[in-house]
């Protein structure tokens, strides 16, 4: 199964903190460097879950877009897309307990433009993930609808992540509503406060809720989440779910996000 995954890929900076931040102090924390970013993430997983994955976005002419694109590529992911700017860095803050926010630079992940799209990036796509990222401000959202067409002309599937609560409220949730509308995506996966601030299901989308160690209500099939020893971060575990399902399922997305969480970081780790 070959799977595209348009949006963004980052440099990510994962940062497992030990205690409270000591302000005008210091802090004891594990810190790790990687490639991330949502759609970078599903396709790594999708890779890593055995099927064939293909990375479509705009990345930095610099340092950090060349690591993390070669650490993409070790994942065993292809990598395409225009290449110019400033990579874009994300700084994951991470509690004792797992739960993480995150401090974002997209940069040049948001200038994507429709006219740098080469159809043969989507060629023989039999399922287009759509990162909400890429859906949150022009011209990555005409990218993304654009994508979508070329896509869907070869009779691919489209699911899309709503992303972040956050960032929806930021950029208007009713234009965002509309947009997705407009690309008519076979399956939504969204967490509880996406699914809140965006205002429930689209009706003619599968409806992928995640609810964090509550598990998944898949189309409204309640599955539970898979045991765990410890949650050492929740970073991409929603990206991980994604893959799951669209490579193999329920089963398989439960399983992919459960080996996420045990891990300090958003990707499959390069040593399986």
């Amino acid at each position: 199964m070959v799977v595209c995954a348009l949006g963004d890929l980052t440099l990510d900076v994962a940062v497992r903190l030990a205690g409270p931040i000591a302000p005008g102090g210091d802090t004891d924390a594990e810190i790790r460097l990687g490639p991330g970013g949502q759609a970078a993430n599903v396709a790594a997983w999708v890779a890593a879950l055995g099927g064939n994955a293909r990375f479509v976005g705009k990345r930095g002419d610099d340092d950090a877009g060349r690591f993390a694109g070669a650490g993409l590529e070790d994942r065993g992911v292809e990598v395409r897309g225009p290449v110019a700017g400033r990579n874009g860095v994300i700084c994951s803050l991470v509690s004792p307990e797992g739960e993480r926010s995150m401090a974002s630079d997209r940069g040049a992940a948001a200038t994507l433009r429709a006219d740098e799209i080469d159809p043969a990036w989507l060629a023989s796509c039999e399922h287009l993930f759509i990162s909400g990222y890429a859906l949150l401000v022009e011209p990555a959202r005409s990218a993304a609808l654009h994508a979508v067409e070329l896509a869907r002309s070869d009779g691919a599937a489209v699911s899309v992540d709503l992303a972040s609560w956050s960032a929806l409220q930021e950029a208007g949730v009713e234009e965002f509503r509309r947009a997705l509308t407009a690309l008519r995506p076979d399956v939504v996966f969204a967490n509880e406060d996406e699914d809140r601030i965006f205002g429930g299901p689209l009706p003619d989308a599968i409806w992928i809720l995640k609810r964090a160690a509550r598990g998944c209500s898949f189309a409204g099939e309640e599955r539970a989440a898979r045991a765990v020893e410890r949650v050492v971060d929740s970073t991409g575990a929603g990206d991980a779910l994604a893959a799951g399902w669209i490579v193999g399922g329920p089963q398989l997305a439960l399983e992919a996000a459960a080996r996420c969480v045990q891990q300090l970081g958003s990707m499959p780790p390069l040593d399986g």
